[in-house]
């Protein structure tokens, strides 16, 4: 039976689109996180295709592909929901210190973990290792709360974004560290991150004032083509190139702030709304169709045998706890005994596995097993996924359902529904209003 002939291709990705929509209407339903399924479905098909063949092709290329311009569409679609207002300064930089104090501590614990149970395991390898498996999944958690209250699902949006951010920046400080020779220290690290912010400002006014101007309908996918070479390029120069797309949302979601006074007049307002509304939509689908294939390919390569090993259990598990805990006291540091269900919300997905894939040959140990990835992946998300069930059964709390059918009935924050279509009536433009309001309060 020919599996990969051209009809045949087509005809299983067209189902397992189908399977992610539906898995996703499932997910709002029960708060089991899709990407679960989607690895399950991986898993599935790679016990299918081990029947029909006896080789099993190589996924590989294919993962880090996807894995990067995933990641790249998640920021983004993080950055276009980013409102930078006065009355969210104190947010945003409350889940910033929290997302860097959770990645630090967690890293720091996992390696002494890794580097105590797993022989041959250096310390510098350890923290390489170690790093993924300390980064929030904005992949998994964005889609995953929206049920929760609008103060609780932004600090999530904030805290798991810059998480992912600072997570990427920190994993490739480390690698520079391998070779001393390219390692500049925190100075350099510095340099290149304030570079990298320079960069990305130019290019984001620069990349507004021409796109506004192009009349062809046909433009969107040539944007999204420009900020992959951005980001491509910045990685060939060693810079922090996701901050160039992290900027970039910003400055297109918070036009008025980015372009006051005398620099407003170059701004087309409708052009540059239609511009923004279109690529949220391009973002959100292209979003949702690279998430579907990354971790269904990823469940394809999978090891299952590995998660039976007592050592694995033993190392992953010691991994988690050291998660919980340490996310206990900074959440109980910050917001006092309101913690709930955020103490749980803290899965590990698309980074985790995309940096894993990214660690040099230099830093990699033959005897790690992968299994410690799968095995926290698969419990985090379970632990979220228990305590999204259990707020989403406490008396008052709206579920799914019951929040969209409200937030037709009232104005609502364009950060209160991501995946909502009516966030498509609230423009960059508009959001100024919403600012001017707060500030004359």
């Amino acid at each position: 039976m020919e599996i990969f002939s051209s009809y045949n291709i087509i005809i299983e990705a067209s189902i397992i689109v189908i399977l992610s929509f539906w898995f996703n209407t499932l997910s709002k339903k029960t708060n089991i996180p899709s990407v679960l399924m989607l690895i399950a479905l991986g898993i599935i098909l790679q016990y299918a295709m081990g029947y029909f063949m006896p080789d099993k092709p190589e996924f590989d290329g294919a993962l880090e592909i996807l894995g990067i311009v995933g990641l790249i569409m998640i920021v983004l679609e993080a950055a276009l929901e980013l409102e930078l207002k006065k009355n969210k300064i104190v947010p945003i930089i409350k889940a910033m210190g929290i997302a860097l104090l959770g990645l630090l501590a967690s890293a720091w614990v996992a390696a002494i973990i890794l580097h105590q149970f797993i022989p041959e395991m250096g310390m510098q390898s350890a923290w390489l290792y170690a790093t993924p498996l300390s980064i929030l999944s904005s992949a998994i958690i964005i889609p995953s709360v929206n049920g929760l209250s609008e103060t609780k699902k932004e600090f999530h949006i904030y805290e798991s974004t810059f998480s992912d951010i600072m997570g990427i920046m920190m994993f490739y400080f480390l690698i520079g560290g391998l070779n001393p020779v390219e390692d500049t220290g925190f100075s350099g690290f510095s340099i290149n991150l304030l570079i990298t912010i320079v960069i990305a400002l130019v290019a984001s006014y620069a990349i507004i004032l021409i796109f506004q101007r192009i009349k062809s309908q046909a433009k969107l996918f040539l944007l999204i083509a420009v900020l992959l070479l951005l980001y491509a390029i910045g990685k060939k120069f060693h810079l922090s190139s996701l901050i160039i797309i992290l900027i970039f949302g910003l400055v297109i979601a918070n036009v008025k702030l980015f372009f006051p006074g005398r620099l407003s007049t170059y701004l087309k307002n409708e052009k540059v709304s239609q511009m923004y509304h279109e690529l949220h939509i391009i973002t959100l689908e292209t979003a949702f169709i690279v998430r579907t294939f990354f971790f269904v390919i990823f469940g394809l390569t999978i090891a299952i045998s590995s998660l039976f090993s007592l050592s694995v259990a033993l190392v992953s598990v010691l991994i988690i706890v050291s998660i919980y805990l340490i996310r206990f006291v900074i959440l109980r540091t910050f917001f006092g005994s309101d913690i709930m269900p955020q103490l749980f919300i803290a899965p590990r997905g698309l980074i985790t596995v995309l940096l894993f894939y990214a660690i040099p040959k230099e830093a990699q140990v033959a005897n790690f097993e992968s299994g410690i990835l799968l095995f926290v992946i698969i419990a985090t998300s379970l632990i979220m996924t228990w305590a999204l069930i259990k707020e989403g059964k406490k008396p008052g709390v709206l579920l799914d359902e019951e929040l969209l059918d409200s937030t037709q009935e009232a104005p609502q924050s364009p950060n209160l529904e991501i995946t909502n279509t009516e966030h498509e009536e609230d423009t960059p433009m508009e959001k100024t209003t919403d600012d001017t309001d707060v500030s004359k309060e």
